[in-house]
């Protein structure tokens, strides 16, 4: 099934909505605003708000709906969890005053799905919550896969520059791809797109390169290496969430690499399906690190993949190769 252009239109709203109520959890941010999951990462109003916003009015379009998604409602309707429940169900009635608090929660676990074959949207509501609370880059990821492809995606990078090279400029963008028709870029703010490509480079030596933030997410020191044996001049460029699809897709890095920290640790797939088709619309190219495509049949988790490599496409070959040579085969 093909994704329409009311479905698009539809979904790319959903993400500037869910970009400007993040944009202003972030700028009132406090420690009320947030709590730890079991697994000790942070969870933000803005997270359970921009899930609950985009699932609501994909939901609405009136086709078979189903989502798989990062966050659920179970601790928002803990007892002791009231101030934040009340606070994410008023983040989403500034944007949609006729929903009710059930309303909201019930949108939340629309992203209950577990993925796999069919049709489905995948959504992470906030990709890079720890560089969120920093007050740095995050993204809203959605993507839509139909039978292990992805079709389409949308990535709101709300704090992100609108020119890298003018980091105290204009912020806000959105990127969109569709499968077999490229890419773009707008403001959060002007309707207006722009093509994207990515950097015309044939030579790794010269490509910035980028990577994630937080050691935990990437082996940095594994990185360092593969840099080395590719005759990488720059320093790491580094950056929060899946604007690192972002930054590939629109030229500003070259290289992205996301090395396995663990063995057993198989990556998510809202984490990758919107840059993954962004990156590609592009002009680029994206695998896992011994250069397998990704798999993203196989339900909630990139199970047959290990790691992430990304570049504008034209060196790949050899970053895998590099990556091999200090990581070995999966």
């Amino acid at each position: 099934m093909s994704v329409s252009s009311e479905v698009r239109e539809r979904a790319v709203e959903a993400v500037r909505l869910a970009s400007e109520l993040c944009r202003a959890v972030q700028a009132e941010l406090t420690s009320g605003d947030s709590l730890d999951k079991q697994d000790r990462s942070p969870v933000t109003v803005a997270d359970f708000g921009a899930q609950a916003l985009i699932a609501q009015q994909l939901s609405e379009g009136g086709d078979e709906f189903a989502m798989v998604a990062e966050e659920a409602s179970d601790v928002l309707r803990q007892p002791d969890q009231s101030v934040l429940r009340d606070k994410v169900i008023a983040r989403v009635r500034e944007h949609r005053p006729d929903l009710t608090g059930e309303d909201v929660l019930a949108a939340i676990d629309r992203g209950r799905c577990e993925g796999g074959a069919g049709s489905f949207w995948t959504l992470d509501p906030i990709d890079g919550t720890k560089g969120f609370l920093r007050g740095d880059q995050y993204a809203i990821a959605l993507a839509r896969i139909e039978n292990g492809e992805v079709v389409f995606g949308v990535l709101g990078c709300p704090n992100l520059p609108h020119d890298a090279g003018r980091p105290d400029g204009a912020r806000g963008a959105l990127f969109v791809a569709a499968r077999g028709e490229g890419a773009t870029w707008r403001s959060l703010d002007v309707e207006v797109a722009a093509p994207i490509r990515v950097a015309a480079i044939d030579d790794p030596s010269a490509a910035a390169f980028c990577e994630s933030v937080e050691s935990a997410h990437s082996a940095h020191g594994d990185s360092a290496k593969v840099a080395e044996i590719l005759g990488v001049q720059a320093e790491p460029f580094r950056i929060d969430s899946q604007c690192k699809y972002a930054a590939v897709a629109r030229g500003d890095a070259a290289i992205y690499l996301r090395l396995p920290t663990r063995a057993d640790y198989r990556e998510k797939i809202w984490d990758h399906a919107a840059g993954w088709i962004v990156v590609t619309e592009a002009g680029g190219r994206v695998t896992d690190v011994t250069g397998r495509d990704l798999d993203f049949s196989r339900g909630r988790t990139l199970s047959e993949n290990r790691g992430i490599i990304a570049t504008n496409g034209r060196f790949h070959d050899r970053v895998v190769a590099a990556v091999q040579s200090v990581i070995g085969q999966a």
